[in-house]
């Protein structure tokens, strides 16, 4: 998945280009091992950097915001974690062909976790509700707002475009009633809280089964939390979900959205990620399976 494109405005960066820029911002880490690392992430190239870097790269104009975003709001955010966030090293400026801002971060040990082959899987559940319930404690006043921390009517319409193109794909009359009851739930009442947005399989680092990281900040703000809860159906089985909804406290008009939210996530990137990102297109699939068998 390292060099794959997957946006007609995606840039070519290979090691020449974060090497040069390596050389002109970092000369102290230029002599260092350089390799591209491979990702099923949409927004970000990464390339390790010696035994302890590494560096991320917006790939198209709209990711771009999201490095300037992570670099302001991580050193809040991180001493109130559970476990282990990206550590910035070095913000790095445009130059040597390539255009945007770019940022080296400590290296992170441990391995993305697999829906299906979770060692602990109630264990990482009770990890994962520990996190989410460390992020909700944050101060929020002065917080930005969060990029899904709005009401679920919001994507509505971007549902209803990708089922159009998912017709004849996947059962579209069984998901069309599942995003429609989730639209039936509640809207977030209480106060606005931090979340992280995007607590896919590709942003959590495992170790012996356990939690053991939380990267990719770019989407973190305040909001409406239930969107932290699509690791629900994107990851854990279903055995292990009553673990983890019992261990966050949520009620059943946030879980109601927090299914809608894993719903329209996977449903909106499957027709653009089906041939370019088999590994998120394969996760969209799983999550449609989940909440399908879980509604059934």
């Amino acid at each position: 998945m390292g060099a794959v494109r997957m946006h007609e405005d995606e840039l070519d960066i290979d090691v020449s280009v974060v090497g040069r820029l390596i050389a002109g911002q970092f000369p102290r880490w230029a002599g260092l091992p350089l390799r591209r690392l491979e990702s099923s992430g949409t927004e970000n190239a990464m390339f390790r950097l010696g035994a302890d870097k590494v560096v991320r790269l917006p790939r198209h104009p709209r990711a771009v915001e999201a490095i300037a975003h992570e670099l302001r709001w991580l050193p809040r955010l991180g001493p109130a974690l559970p476990v282990a966030a990206p550590e910035a090293l070095g913000r790095g400026e445009p130059g040597d062909g390539f255009p945007w801002p770019w940022a080296v971060y400590g290296w992170l040990d441990g391995r993305n976790p697999e829906p299906g082959a979770l060692d602990e899987p109630a264990l990482l559940a009770q990890d994962l509700a520990a996190y989410v319930t460390a992020l909700r404690r944050v101060d929020a006043s002065e917080g930005p707002p969060g990029y899904r921390g709005v009401p679920l009517a919001a994507r509505d319409a971007f549902m209803r475009e990708a089922l159009a193109q998912l017709a004849g794909r996947v059962d579209t009359a069984a998901v069309t009633k599942a995003w429609e009851a989730a639209l039936r739930a509640p809207e977030h009442t209480g106060p606005p809280v931090w979340a992280h947005g995007d607590l896919m399989a590709g942003n959590l680092l495992v170790e012996g089964g356990r939690l053991s990281a939380v990267i990719d900040y770019g989407t973190a703000g305040v909001g409406d939390p239930a969107v932290d809860l699509i690791a629900a159906w994107c990851l854990l089985p279903a055995a292990a979900r009553g673990v983890f909804r019992e261990a966050v406290g949520a009620g059943e008009a946030e879980w109601a959205r927090a299914r809608g939210w894993a719903l329209s996530i996977a449903v909106i990137a499957l027709p653009y990620y089906w041939d370019t990102n088999p590994p998120v297109a394969a996760n969209s699939r799983h999550v449609l399976g989940e909440i399908a068998a879980e509604t059934a």
